[in-house]
């Protein structure tokens, strides 16, 4: 082992972690340790090769669905390997880039390997990948007067799953399978469930999805997760309130036994459990840094851990594990990090989300169920896609949005979207509530100009629909 080296800064992770290296600690000391793939989970398994396959998907969807519209079309062919090497052909060179800058740097010195507390500030770094300045194998005893935990999270699997023995993919590896199976099976009912479940259903996948809750997406507005959930019973074989009790592999393929009596069988098994942060083999007992029951680094407004000095982001210790989140906590901790006498605080007031499935589904601020749990005196309205122009140009039957609002002050508390282009149409909604927390809900509908016929309409239509006081009318 070597020699204690000291920097002014180590950072834990290349996720969002990467961009806390900024211009304004110039001149310090920085190590940065990863032991995996340069990125984190958005670049490598995440965010972007999720959308780009989502993308393909909906292509395939339009081409089947395009009779509807007048235009006789047929999707002649599915080129997974393709369709694979377009999205990992351009991601993976950025992977190797960033780890490439970060070993050959001038500003930063890169630890290729996992790191583990031994004590509040010090650490061993066990390298465990070839490409860096330190020898595979060797352990490195490194110091820093701060330190940033920014390890990510990673893919839970079920101990049914996994003491059977039976193999399993995981939304870190289901995106690089070698071919399309015949039938998939998916464990799991939450966001990745929902979004592989139609890239590989639009590809001519047979898809079975198997969630112990009585609906998909229960993080949802209630009223919400139960259209998404009609919808996907319409699309795949959708197996509810129910658990796998047994899992076993034949020639006919993998079959999960479940907690009803019933049996699934499927080509390819998809774990989609959730995911769980990267701190239970950090060495955390060592020192004086506090985890949630789940695993999450405990960390106030500003970043900080228990340990002055040791700061955590993203998911890590994040509640939202949600990229858009960890850089905005990135940004604050960089700052933090360079202006310690002017701390910034996390801003997590609105935080919004989207999942990429069929239909897509975004949402930002309270749903109905919450506020009424807040005590607000609430008024909704769903509108529905098509009862706009622009709804009927794309013979929409089930979009909706639901606008969730105060009755008594005529604030806006929440928008959730369910339908095409749902992750843009939510956008608005969210500036309005970050920016302008005291406009009404019918002054942000008349105090702008909406595009006619525009999508966005539908947004400008629950607005307007919400029962509020003091209508302004129209501006017009």
């Amino acid at each position: 082992m070597s020699d204690t080296s000291h920097y002014d800064l180590v950072i834990i992770g290349t996720g969002s972690g990467n961009s806390l290296v900024t211009p304004e600690l110039q001149g310090r000391r920085i190590a940065i340790v990863e032991g995996g793939v340069f990125g984190g989970t958005c670049l490598n398994v995440g965010c972007i090769p999720t959308k780009m396959f989502v993308y393909a998907a909906e292509v395939a969807t339009t081409i089947r669905d395009a009779a509807r519209f007048g235009i006789d079309a047929t999707l002649d062919q599915v080129r997974w390997a393709d369709i694979r090497d377009r999205v990992f052909g351009r991601i993976d060179p950025i992977s190797d880039g960033g780890r490439d800058y970060r070993v050959t740097g001038e500003h930063t010195e890169a630890y290729l390997g996992h790191a583990r507390f031994v004590g509040d500030h010090e650490l061993e770094v066990e390298i465990t990948h070839d490409g860096g300045e330190h020898a595979l194998g060797s352990v490195h005893r490194i110091s820093g007067e701060q330190i940033v935990i920014a390890t990510g999270a990673s893919p839970v699997v079920p101990e049914v799953i996994r003491a059977s023995g039976v193999p399993f993919e995981t939304s870190d590896t289901v995106m690089r399978l070698e071919e399309l199976p015949e039938r998939l099976v998916v464990l799991g009912g939450g966001v990745i469930a929902a979004e592989f479940a139609h890239i590989f259903s639009a590809l001519g996948v047979a898809v079975t999805i198997v969630n112990r809750s009585d609906g998909l997406l229960r993080v949802l507005d209630r009223e919400i997760a139960a259209a998404y959930t009609d919808l996907a019973r319409a699309q795949w074989d959708v197996r509810t309130g129910v658990e796998a009790v047994d899992a076993r592999q034949d020639e006919a393929g993998i079959e999960l036994r479940l907690s009803d009596g019933s049996v699934v069988t499927g080509d390819t098994l998809l774990v989609a459990a959730g995911r769980a942060p990267n701190t239970d083999d950090l060495g955390l007992e060592r020192t004086a840094v506090r985890t949630h029951d789940d695993g999450r680094v405990v960390v106030d407004r500003f970043g900080r851990t228990d340990v002055t000095g040791v700061w955590s982001l993203g998911d890590a210790s994040s509640e939202h594990q949600l990229k858009h989140v960890a850089n905005h906590e990135a940004r604050v901790v960089a700052h933090n990090l360079a202006h310690p006498d002017e701390l910034r605080p996390f801003d997590h007031r609105f935080v919004p989300a989207a999942i990429f499935s069929h239909p897509q589904v975004a949402t930002v601020g309270l749903s109905e169920e919450e506020a009424r749990e807040q005590g607000y005196d609430v008024t909704t309205k769903v509108q529905r896609y098509g009862d706009t122009a622009y709804g009927w140009a794309m013979e929409d039957t089930t979009g909706i949005l639901k606008a969730v609002g105060d009755a008594a002050t005529g604030r806006l508390l929440g928008v959730h979207c369910l339908g095409a282009h749902a992750s843009t149409l939510v956008q608005p909604a969210i500036q309005a509530l970050s920016l302008g927390p005291d406009v009404t809900a019918h002054e942000l509908a008349r105090g702008q100009y909406w595009i006619h016929p525009a999508l966005s309409e539908v947004l400008e239509n629950a607005l307007l629909g919400l029962t509020v006081p003091g209508d302004v009318g129209d501006a017009t």
